[in-house]
């Protein structure tokens, strides 16, 4: 699956990148490839945290959805 991600310069030098579609997703690195590097453990750990929890709280089903 492919996510959204915005990168913006930090104020204190580096990259700031978020994932928009999982607002929770949020990391940072000294350059662009590596703020991108980074937001993708951020994405993979939000998902399992999310995987997790949905497993204490009921079933899981995946589901698709049109984009926009």
């Amino acid at each position: 699956m492919q996510y959204t991600v915005v990168l913006t310069d930090a104020e204190e030098g580096g990259y700031t990148a978020h994932c928009l579609e999982l607002p929770a997703a949020i990391s940072e690195g000294d350059t662009r490839k590596a703020a991108l590097e980074n937001i993708k453990e951020a994405i993979q750990l939000v998902l399992e945290v999310t995987e997790e929890q949905a497993r204490v709280l009921g079933e899981i089903t995946k589901v698709d959805v049109a984009s926009v």
